[in-house]
């Protein structure tokens, strides 16, 4: 279950009491706070607290008093300009405040994002829930033979009950274990602190994290990617809702220059000039390596 009764209470309490406020809000973020989002089997993404919004963001570019001195086309103009040439600090003035539950695996790649604020639900302290993260049969594949980093094709109906009998087996076995262990029934009781290494990577965990829009931007170009492995994706595709109703203005431009834009180097745009005046580029003549190549192939193609 992804939210206990405990929190869905707190939630509903929380929902039922709002509070008249003089900052400038979101409307948009306003439906999303203290509502959970599902994310895999048991987890979900909700909104804690926001600061900001697009006027929030053309307000620090112009350094202005109030909600601006500009129309909402010149503020939408003013954005996409921002976005455009990169001049990201405007967008820092903008911070939300996430509570996520996930395995504890994809908070490891999460945590590598050094750019927020967190704090982990301690296993120090408390008892972590019988909770796992099970694949659905569709999301088990193979090794990909061409990237180290990822899947391949999938696994044979045979091959993959195999793999999910195995997955929930051992994550039963282990959080058996960890009962056994801090147990004070009869004996002492490992400590909370020691017991935990014995738990599974696909347990879960929850943490507050908290970041600027700057930096969560960069934190969802790389992890709602295409490549980017789907179980942390899934989690960056469900906080992209967010930010849409959020910052609309700033999203669409995130969408435009970022998300569905590419980068090329100077030799691919030397190759697109030659390209542009007729001349035959190839592999061979390029001067690009064959990754490189292929690389700037596919974008071309989109």
């Amino acid at each position: 279950m992804p939210l206990t009764p405990e929190q869905q209470a707190e939630i509903d309490d929380q929902r039922a009491s709002p509070r008249q406020t003089l900052r400038s809000v979101s409307e948009g973020m306003e439906k999303h706070l203290y509502s959970a989002i599902p994310v895999l089997d048991h987890g979900f993404v909700r909104v804690i607290d926001y600061m900001g919004d697009d006027a929030a963001i053309c307000q620090a570019a112009r350094v202005s008093y109030g909600r601006g001195t500009k129309s909402v086309q010149n503020d939408e103009g003013l954005i996409r300009y921002l976005m455009r040439h990169w001049h990201s600090t405007p967008f820092e003035m903008c911070e939300v405040k996430l509570h996520v539950k996930l395995p504890v695996f994809v908070a490891r790649q999460w945590i590598r994002h050094r750019t927020a604020n967190v704090n982990e639900y301690s296993a120090r302290y408390s008892i972590l829930d019988r909770e796992f993260y099970i694949p659905a049969r569709e999301a088990l594949a193979a090794q990909s033979s061409v990237n180290n980093q990822g899947r391949g094709g999938g696994l044979s109906d045979e091959e993959a009950a195999r793999v999910l009998d195995i997955l929930k087996g051992d994550a039963a076995r282990c959080y058996d274990h960890y009962e056994e262990m801090i147990s004070d029934e009869g004996q002492a009781g490992l400590a909370r602190e020691l017991a935990r290494m014995n738990l599974p990577a696909n347990i879960y965990t929850q943490w507050y994290w908290k970041v600027d829009l700057h930096n969560l931007m960069h934190f969802l170009r790389l992890r709602a990617d295409a490549h980017a492995q789907y179980e942390i994706r899934v989690y960056a595709d469900a906080i992209c809702q967010v930010v849409a109703d959020w910052v609309p203005f700033a999203w669409k431009a995130f969408e435009d220059y970022r998300m569905g834009a590419v980068t090329f180097s100077a030799q691919m745009m030397d190759c697109l000039r030659r390209m542009l005046a007729g001349e035959e580029v190839t592999a061979e003549n390029a001067g690009m390596s064959a990754r490189e190549w292929r690389e700037f192939e596919a974008a071309l193609r989109g």
